[in-house]
């Protein structure tokens, strides 16, 4: 597999072709960025530790028997997957109160719900990513009322396990946020990445944050949290191993 033209660069990775018209190469970049890219800042190794860390919960997702774009490693900071059209919407899952939800209900920190809320928010940097409901979604074009609902379901089936893989590693899952992709077969995949900076992650003995939320609310060098997240997942999966 060879790396081939820049096709774009976005905040956290720039793509490439590849000698494989249906395959992508990735490269994660040393950069955060926040409110939209308005706050934005380089941090040296943050791009190989969302890489890593995103690429061990790929694996593990398809040990749940849930599929994603993500093919393998290539190296530190890159990665190849499958090339699908990105579905122009950021799927919100949350299992409790916090950031938007928190402010605009003007909730409890924290608060738990009865159950997963999902929720879907409109890809545009320009349009500031708004809130979007189903029937805006139909009437947009963006999506089927069918492939909705499969969006949805798709979801909360990453949610469930999720939980219970950061629940092993002493870690509650917040919320987080995943985009989906169509394959050249018009098959929903799961797409882009799942790391520290799309979810929202709580130590569950300190109760400090081990996610993005350390750089948007300035409280800090987000990289401990980052490297103590990829630290735990690998940890594990040597257990496992040994155990094994």
């Amino acid at each position: 597999m060879k790396k081939a033209a820049l096709l774009y660069e976005g905040k956290a990775k720039k793509m490439y072709a590849t000698d494989d018209e249906q395959v992508v190469w990735a490269e994660y970049i040393d950069q955060a960025t926040a409110l939209n890219g308005a706050k934005k800042v380089a941090i040296a190794h943050k791009g190989t530790l969302n890489n890593q860390i995103s690429g061990h919960i790929f694996n593990y997702l398809k040990t749940q028997g849930i599929e994603s774009a993500f093919i393998q490693q290539m190296s530190e900071t890159e990665q190849i997957m499958k090339k699908v059209q990105i579905i122009p919407l950021e799927t919100v899952v949350r299992n409790l109160a916090s950031g938007h939800f928190e402010t605009k209900f003007n909730v409890a920190h924290l608060m738990k719900f009865k159950q997963p809320i999902v929720e879907f928010y409109y890809k545009s940097d320009a349009l500031d990513d708004p809130f979007i409901n189903d029937a805006q979604i139909v009437a947009l074009d963006i999506a089927t009322p069918a492939q909705i609902a499969e969006l949805k379901q798709k979801a909360l089936t990453v949610n469930t396990a999720l939980k219970q893989f950061f629940a092993d590693i002493d870690i509650t899952l917040v919320d987080f946020k995943l985009e989906f992709g169509l394959d050249f077969e018009g098959n929903i995949l799961l797409a882009d990445e799942i790391s520290p900076d799309t979810a929202r992650l709580i130590d569950q003995k300190t109760g400090k944050s081990l996610d993005k939320d350390v750089f948007r609310k300035g409280l800090g060098d987000l990289r401990p949290g980052y490297e103590e997240v990829l630290k735990r997942i690998e940890d594990k999966e040597r257990a496992i191993n040994v155990l094994g």
